[in-house]
């Protein structure tokens, strides 16, 4: 299911199936995109932070093109010590590989892969400069 921000409307709470992993997907060519996440950000459960939620950035094929900087978003998923994919979308295998990545994630959050919990896996990714 996508949204183009949060909160969710309420009036369809009743339907909503349960969320297993939030996924913020921010252009890296467009400032509001970020702010727009920021924003959001403020409407997610703080428990979500613990594994189920990641940052995809698209658009980091055209450097030239970027109205973000790297390091800001970096630093945002820092904060929430949240996974930071970056990947190119109007690349098939990049595309492919990174939804792949987030088929595997979403396994994870979801409970589908025993022996590995969300939290664990969100520490395995965080990297070891960080210790």
């Amino acid at each position: 299911h996508l949204a183009t921000s949060l909160p969710l409307p309420s009036e369809r709470d009743h339907l909503r199936p349960r969320i297993d992993l939030v996924v913020f997907m921010i252009d890296i060519k467009s400032k509001y995109s970020l702010k727009n996440v920021e924003t959001s950000l403020a409407h997610v459960d703080a428990s979500f932070f613990l594994g189920k939620v990641c940052f995809l950035v698209t658009g980091v094929g055209r450097v030239n093109a970027c109205s973000i900087e790297t390091n800001a978003i970096c630093k945002l998923g820092e904060a929430y010590c949240s996974p930071v994919l970056f990947c190119e979308l109007e690349l098939e295998g990049i595309r492919v590989a990174t939804a792949q990545r987030l088929l595997r994630m979403l396994r994870i959050c979801a409970g589908h892969i025993p022996g590995v919990s969300a939290l664990s896996f969100v520490s395995l990714m965080r990297n070891s400069d960080d210790d």
